[in-house]
């Protein structure tokens, strides 16, 4: 009896593992250079859980609010994924000196491989110091990613 109940136990807890897979992308190029990873559960919608990330832009100064920017789960504010595409979009906000600066990641890709997802990115910064016409558009930059997904 105890055999039955412990394989019936271990078949059910394998099964958990089964339920949830992984996403990540990154990039490093004279622009930015950054890394993203997420859990992703399977079914019910497929909802990531622990989104986080690191995103350094090369051509910000040492010191700057902007230069590094870490993410986590509630930057993470849309996704897709597909046998087809993978699409992220982060978006942070930093306050300096009284003013809000923001970064938008935005990663395109399309699947390549079984799990392999290549593209393009689209880093938007807005600056608030450096809005001097106050027209509130950001500064856009763009580079090559490479993702996967299991």
């Amino acid at each position: 009896m105890r055999t039955i109940i412990c394989t019936t136990t271990l078949l059910l807890s394998t099964g958990a593992g089964f339920a949830s897979g992984g996403i990540w992308c990154s990039a490093d190029d004279k622009a930015a250079k950054f890394e993203v990873e997420a859990g992703v559960t399977r079914g019910m919608g497929g909802p990531t859980f622990n989104f986080r990330g690191d995103l350094e832009i090369l051509g910000r100064p040492d010191g700057d609010s902007l230069r590094k920017t870490v993410f986590e789960d509630s930057n993470l504010t849309q996704y897709w994924l597909d046998d087809k595409e993978l699409r992220l979009n982060i978006y942070r906000e930093h306050e300096a000196a009284q003013r809000f600066n923001s970064v938008e990641l935005t990663i395109l890709t399309k699947t390549t491989d079984e799990g392999v997802y290549d593209g393009g990115y689209t880093l938007a910064i807005y600056d608030a110091a450096a809005d001097k016409d106050q027209d509130g558009k950001p500064v856009e930059v763009t580079g090559k990613v490479s993702c996967g997904a299991e």
